[in-house]
């Protein structure tokens, strides 16, 4: 359902929607806010009232469910549930070591696996959401608290993590919408890392851009802020 509907993977940590959404119980109009809610993925965080309206602010009820779901995605998504075992194990110890250069090699060769018939049947690669999925469910399923969309002063980060004593910002983007080089530029130019450097812990700058022709990463840029 959440890909059929094109739900991209960190849209879960936090959804907001209405009442009248969460009570949907039309099986053929059922929303995905609601699917998620009346199965126990997702529970109510938090309310607000915008224009008179009641809005609730939905994820996660623990991190067991978190785990749970994005696993299951990830055997969808990458058609290989020994694999995304041994991509979790290596993407911990790569973010452990601070190897930026593994973590490239490990996901392109993670893209490259996907069988081509699997992009055929599934037009979601033609939107940034199915990339950023992958990647997103692979950091969620580490057992590690991740953020996704963190405010800072001059915008918002796209995912950040902490491991290792060190910190994590990563940028997704499309090459051809973009243009290259347009992920690590944004995190610079900003001064996403500025809000981190309290800590005294490496920052490591990501910029992410996948290539929609190509099915794979176009470039993986990073460095030290």
């Amino acid at each position: 359902t959440l890909v059929r509907r094109r739900v991209p993977g960190p849209a879960l940590e936090s959804m907001a929607v209405g009442e009248s959404r969460l009570n949907e119980f039309d099986v053929g109009r059922i929303g995905a806010e609601a699917l998620l809610f009346q199965s126990g993925y997702l529970t109510v965080l938090g309310m607000e009232t915008r224009r008179g309206r009641l809005r609730y602010r939905l994820g996660f009820p623990n991190h067991e469910v978190r785990v749970s779901l994005c696993e299951s995605l990830l055997d969808y998504l990458t058609t290989n549930s020994k694999q995304r075992e041994e991509v979790g194990d290596a993407l911990y110890d790569l973010l452990l070591e601070g190897n930026l250069a593994g973590l490239e090699d490990l996901f392109r060769s993670l893209f490259a696996s996907i069988p081509h018939e699997w992009h055929t049947r599934n037009p979601i690669r033609h939107y940034e959401g199915y990339y950023a999925s992958v990647f997103y469910a692979y950091f969620a399923s580490l057992e590690r608290p991740i953020i996704l969309e963190e405010s800072t002063s001059r915008g918002r980060v796209d995912m950040s993590m902490r491991l290792g004593g060190k910190v994590y910002l990563f940028e997704f983007k499309v090459v051809e919408r973009a243009g290259e080089g347009a992920a690590l530029a944004q995190l610079k130019a900003r001064g996403y890392a500025d809000k981190y450097r309290h800590l005294g812990e490496p920052i490591y700058l990501v910029g992410v851009e996948f290539s929609e022709e190509k099915r794979n990463l176009e470039r993986f840029d990073s460095e030290l802020a």
